[in-house]
């Protein structure tokens, strides 16, 4: 049921976080990968890390908020593997700053990174995917649910992969494509580690509303998309699924 050999799975920002953890997810359960990132020396890290579990690995080095780059993704993964059937939209960003001082550029920056590649690579893998059916792993966030006062643009985007996955989900199901989205909570990573130095008080207040009583690991991660991924989620669409240890349901 959650058996991914013979399938091949694409993940941007999969060279490092919680894109890195999700990638080792599905390389446990035997899909080949395809890191998409912009670092070239984390990517052929990463590569690495995912062939010690036994499965294929490649990357590409890509821009992925640039339609010939996500494009070129996608030439690559029918090149190396012949196929793909899984596609993660994990590459993020953000910027921190309340949204009267937030420019126009940053804001650009934060929804092209966040939501726009999700668009522009998903499209470009849609060929593929609908060969043989395929799964859409969009990652949202806890900022999906929630405004923020110091991440307005980075709360707009997660907002908007909820609904492009809800969009993708109702187009793509006579394609046999199942469209979900992953809204991770306060997770262990370098953005939020730098968030923790930026907010005053942050990681303690985190902790102290989670039910779980701690902050999230990125391997925390690994099991939902993995589910997603699978035959196991073949009759769950259009859906948006916290990760988070309970904090969004904990006032």
């Amino acid at each position: 049921m959650f058996d991914l050999g013979g399938r091949v799975a694409a993940v941007t920002g999969g060279n490092g976080g919680i894109g890195l953890a999700m990638a080792e997810g599905l390389a446990r359960c035997g899909a080949s990968i395809l890191v998409i990132g912009r670092n070239a020396e984390k990517n052929a890290k990463a590569e690495g890390i995912l062939k010690k579990h036994g499965v294929e690995a490649a990357s590409v080095t890509a821009d992925v908020t640039n339609e010939d780059d996500c494009a070129a993704a996608v030439d690559a993964a029918k090149e190396k593997f012949g196929r793909l059937d899984i596609l993660v939209n994990n590459a993020g960003t953000n910027i921190r700053n309340v949204p009267h001082k937030l420019s126009l550029a940053d804001w650009q920056t934060v929804i092209s990174t966040n939501l726009t590649s999700a668009f522009i690579c998903s499209n470009a893998a849609y060929p593929l995917l609908s060969e043989n059916g395929g799964k859409i792993i969009n990652i949202g966030s806890m900022l999906s649910i929630f405004g923020s006062s110091y991440g307005a643009a980075y709360a707009a985007s997660k907002g908007g992969i909820v609904q492009l996955t809800k969009s993708q989900a109702v187009a793509w199901a006579p394609d046999n494509i199942q469209a979900n989205a992953i809204l991770p909570g306060w997770i262990n990573t370098d953005l939020t580690r730098q968030a923790r130095i930026d907010v005053d008080g942050l990681h303690e207040r985190i902790e102290s509303r989670t039910p779980a009583g701690r902050w999230g690991d990125p391997d925390d991660l690994s099991g939902i998309a993995a589910f997603l991924a699978s035959p196991a989620s073949d009759f769950v669409t259009g859906t948006a699924i916290p990760v988070d240890g309970g904090f969004s349901v904990n006032i």
